[in-house]
Formats: structure tokens, C-alpha cells, sequence
């Protein structure tokens, strides 16, 4: 294979580098392999990216090397790729505003793939056409494992939420985080603000917590977590990012962020694996799903729920 080739993507000329380059040692996946993949999950991707900076990572020399997460638009980035600078209160860089790539078409995410970005992590909020940043137009919780609690065990907080979310007459869209845990999401109309949304999401994790102490923690502190499903409400301050649905993980294998049926999670709760745990999905698992089924939170893209008010919750 040629160390580098020119390819025509939409009308854009890219060149492709170090296509037989190997990014995870352990399935023998190469750079190639995650550059098809992007090219063909990208009709499901691009519309959960669409509008939104992406912070990237990157693992130029696979995922058993070192990585870094990258937000400002990196140099060399074409002229044709969008960005959208933004203000960055808090930056560990001192910087006031930081220039961020917006993934809204096929070549920006070849482009990204080719550099050897795995994970696509994006905010609750898009990027108006003016440039501004919008209030979130949708919720999210993050179900995060404490050993040895496990995907099975964010399965069944999973339920226990999306209870929850349905009596709010809002409906929830869980999916896979790729690593250890899941990810759920509701639509909202953007009407509230960031802080709103993360005080009606810590408010539900609260009242989990409350109910079933031994399963569900609402509170930071990690040595409080063992064996406890963590909810993490915090995602939705309009600072944090989420890894986006259809993303690949720097993990030993190339597992994807998958959405899921909540058959699968019902499944997953009953689970009694102790060594292959359920739901766990890579990169030709995830390609078959789409083929099968086409994108599970399609739904969600054109949904749009006002938040309930506090006494709601």
C-alpha cells in the first residue's frame, strides 16, 4: 500500500497518510480500517455533530501510546473545513477564545480520521448560524460504573431513569458509552439554560440515589462509588462534552458508542455474564447495526421537549 494516496471526497482532495498504520496492536485495526469506518457510519454521525465544536482525540501512534485531546483547530487545518471560535472561560491555556472545528460534512471527518482522531466529543449545544453558542437542546446522563459494578448494573439505572423521564412525558434514547458504561439522552426545545438543565438532571439522580442507595450515587467524590452506579448530571454544564453517538474509543478494541433498543437494555439488566459483558459493540458490529436498523436516535433529531418545571421533577 502506498505510504500516502489522493482521494476525491465530496468534491474535496484529500491526502490520505500511513493507511497501513496500526492503531489497535491487539485486533490489528489500522488507520485505514477507522478512516472506512467513519466514511461509512458517517449519513448516522453527521447529524449528532452537525453545529457542534468538536474536541477531538488523537492517538497518532495507536491507542497503546500516547494521546491528547485537542480543541483549537489545528495547523495546517484547510480552508474549507468550518470552525467557530468561542469563548473558553476556565481554559488551562489561558485563552480567552479557542478555534473549533465543526464536523458537518463527509471530508471534515475524513480529514479528522486521517489524523488519527478516534473520539468525537461534542457539547449539549449547538453553534448558531451567527456564531454564538445556544442553550442545549438536549439532556444528558452518563452512567459511570464503580468496580465491580458493571454495564449491567447501568442497565438497570438505565430503567429506573427511563421511568422517570417517561412519567415527565419526555423520552430518553440510551446508548452505549463504548467503554465501560451508557449514555442517555433526551431532546429538549432549548428554552432552558445549561444551569437548568444540569439542576433538573442532578435533582433526578438524587431521587434514584434516594430510592436505591446501593445501586445509584448522585455525588462526585469517587471513593463513594465502589460497586455503585455513578449518574453523572454534570454533562449537561455547558463547559463538559460528551462523546458522541457512533464515536470509536481509544480502548484495547476499536468499541463504538452505540445506541440501543430498550429491548437491549432490558436484556442487559437480566444479564448474569462474569467475563463477555453485554453491549459491547466494534466498529463492523456497529457498520452491521446500521445496515439492520439504521440510527436509533434519529427520532430524537427532531424532537424538542420543554424542560419541567422544578416542581415536576
Amino acid at each position: 500500500m502506498p505510504s500516502k494516496v489522493n482521494v476525491d471526497v465530496e468534491g474535496r482532495t484529500l491526502g490520505l497518510s500511513n493507511l497501513e498504520k496500526v492503531l489497535y496492536p491487539e485486533t490489528g485495526t489500522t488507520k485505514g480500517e477507522i478512516i472506512q469506518y467513519y466514511t461509512h457510519a458517517a449519513s448516522a454521525l453527521l447529524p449528532h455533530l452537525r453545529d457542534r465544536p468538536v474536541t477531538r482525540k488523537r492517538w497518532p501512534n495507536g491507542v497503546e501510546e500516547a494521546n491528547f485531546f485537542e480543541k483549537n483547530a489545528p495547523r495546517g487545518t484547510p480552508s474549507w473545513v468550518r470552525t467557530a471560535e468561542l469563548p473558553s472561560p476556565g481554559s488551562t491555556m489561558d485563552r480567552e477564545t479557542v478555534v473549533y472545528v465543526m464536523a458537518d460534512d463527509l471530508p471534515t471527518l475524513v480529514w479528522l480520521a486521517n489524523l488519527a482522531v478516534l473520539e468525537l466529543h461534542v457539547p449539549q449545544w449547538t453553534v448558531s448560524a451567527d456564531g454564538v453558542g445556544t442553550n442545549p437542546d438536549r439532556l444528558v446522563v452518563d452512567l459511570d460504573p464503580g468496580e465491580p459494578a458493571n454495564v449491567i448494573q447501568c442497565c438497570q439505572v438505565a430503567l429506573l431513569l427511563g421511568e422517570l423521564f417517561d412519567d415527565a412525558g419526555l423520552p430518553s434514547y440510551p446508548k452505549t458509552s463504548g467503554s465501560k458504561g451508557m449514555q442517555m439522552y433526551v431532546a429538549l426545545d432549548g428554552s432552558a439554560t445549561s444551569d437548568q438543565v444540569s439542576a433538573y438532571a442532578r435533582g433526578l439522580a438524587q431521587r434514584l440515589e434516594g430510592e436505591h442507595p446501593k445501586l445509584v450515587i448522585s455525588r462526585m467524590e469517587r471513593a463513594a462509588r465502589g460497586n455503585k452506579v455513578f449518574i453523572d448530571w454534570s454533562q449537561n454544564n455547558s463547559a463538559k462534552t460528551t462523546v458522541a453517538p457512533y464515536s470509536v474509543r481509544g480502548r484495547a478494541r476499536p468499541t463504538v458508542s452505540t445506541p440501543l433498543t430498550w429491548d437491549e437494555v432490558e436484556a442487559g439488566a437480566r444479564s448474569t455474564a462474569t467475563k463477555r459483558l453485554p453491549l459491547q459493540f466494534d466498529i463492523d458490529d456497529v457498520l452491521g447495526r446500521l445496515s439492520d436498523d439504521g440510527d436509533l436516535l434519529e427520532p430524537m433529531l427532531s424532537e424538542a421537549y420543554a424542560l419541567p418545571a422544578p416542581d415536576d421533577a
